[in-house]
């Protein structure tokens, strides 16, 4: 049936007006200002942490998350003191004296120490609201510089999520142990977890590259039992492009992934309901929200001015609006940087203080407010 008379005249005007106010929200499109027209409101607090010097001489390897728990201490997932293979260090045979997992008091004193033997490529990192460790391992190879990933049982390390104690006892296994694979019980390179409030679990699932092209968000309850999966490899609204890091946070608690090779960070709800994309932040690697909605990205943005074309730094912004609001640059040497990214891990306490895992310089840093 096709419309006439005055019906006909009613839906063009209403199909007129939706465009009008499409073409007004197109010429509306928000600038957002440049990093470098950013105020940096803070200092880098020089010597910290302490690290003992019975441990590698007191010189980290690659550093890729960090995490606090509810008392402020910080907890740093590390490649076991290595820098090798440059990028993607591995923990194989790095033996008891490298741990992977560190905890230091807000001064800066190692407390604690655990996680030998379980990591092959240590990637995501987080603690729940009881404390309990949360770590993805995205190794996908069976023998790495000519040495067997596999552990103690003969099992290749890698493509799992791993939940532990405090102490370090496992808890959780999600994914099968060496296998990669895109069904429900199973992770193609798995690079961060978050957990929700109510125990639920989120895993950023796809670093670059994976066998299967995979990229997306997998949902369990906080027993371990699936829920739902969304999104696959892509540019468009909920499609991911390497899934670096995913955090759940602020007074919504929306899902936040750093979607890297997409450039964006994407925004949804815990369903899985696209809410936005934003490009604003740079191409992230990391991303945490604070419970005052404050964000924090690590990210990279090109920039012709800079040294070898790239700008790097902590972006910090409103996780309601996307509103940009400070920039801290890198203060590596990007000449020094073989690979890895500045900033592979974030976090942040209720002070603003930020803690940046590095895995190009391999650093672990502390930034704090200085107005």
């Amino acid at each position: 049936m096709h419309p006439t008379g005055r019906t006909a005249f009613t839906l063009i005007a209403v199909l007129a007006t939706i465009a009008g106010v499409s073409g007004a929200a197109g010429a509306q499109e928000t600038q957002y200002p440049k990093p470098t027209e950013l105020p940096n409101p803070y200092r880098l607090v020089a010597g910290w942490p302490t690290l003992p010097k019975n441990m590698n001489g007191g010189h980290w390897g690659e550093v890729i998350r960090v995490s606090l728990d509810s008392k402020g201490n910080i907890w740093v997932f590390h490649r076991c003191f290595n820098v090798v293979p440059p990028g993607s260090a591995t923990c194989i045979n790095r033996g008891d004296a490298n741990p992977p997992i560190l905890e230091f008091d807000p001064s800066g004193k190692l407390l604690k120490s655990l996680g030998a033997g379980l990591f092959a490529y240590p990637h995501g990192f987080t603690l729940d609201r009881d404390g309990n460790l949360w770590a993805s391992d995205v190794n996908d190879q069976e023998t790495v510089l000519g040495m067997s990933a596999k552990n103690a049982e003969g099992v290749v390390m890698g493509q799992e999520v791993l939940k532990l104690s405090p102490e370090g006892k496992v808890l959780m296994t999600l994914g099968k142990e060496g296998m990669a694979g895109t069904g429900s019980d199973m992770f193609d390179r798995p690079t961060g977890v978050a957990i929700a409030p109510n125990g639920d679990i989120f895993v950023a699932d796809g670093h670059f590259p994976n066998k299967h092209d995979t990229a997306r968000v997998v949902k369990f309850s906080k027993d371990g039992r699936f829920i739902k999966s969304w999104g696959r490899k892509g540019a468009g609204p909920g499609e991911f492009d390497e899934p670096h890091d995913i955090f759940i946070g602020g007074s919504q608690n929306r899902v936040y992934v750093a979607d890297r090779r997409n450039r964006r960070i994407q925004v949804a709800d815990q369903e899985g309901n696209f809410i936005a994309a934003w490009k604003q932040f740079g191409q992230p690697s990391s991303v945490f929200v604070g419970k005052d909605d404050t964000i924090y990205v690590g990210a990279s943005f090109p920039d012709p001015a800079a040294k070898k074309g790239e700008l790097r730094g902590i972006v910090i912004g409103n996780a309601k609006d996307g509103s940009l609001k400070a920039f801290i640059p890198d203060p590596s040497d990007l000449d020094q940087v073989i690979t890895g990214t500045s900033a592979s891990g974030i976090a942040a306490d209720d002070k603003g203080s930020i803690f940046a895992a590095d895995v190009g310089t391999h650093n672990l840093r502390k930034y704090v407010k200085v107005n």
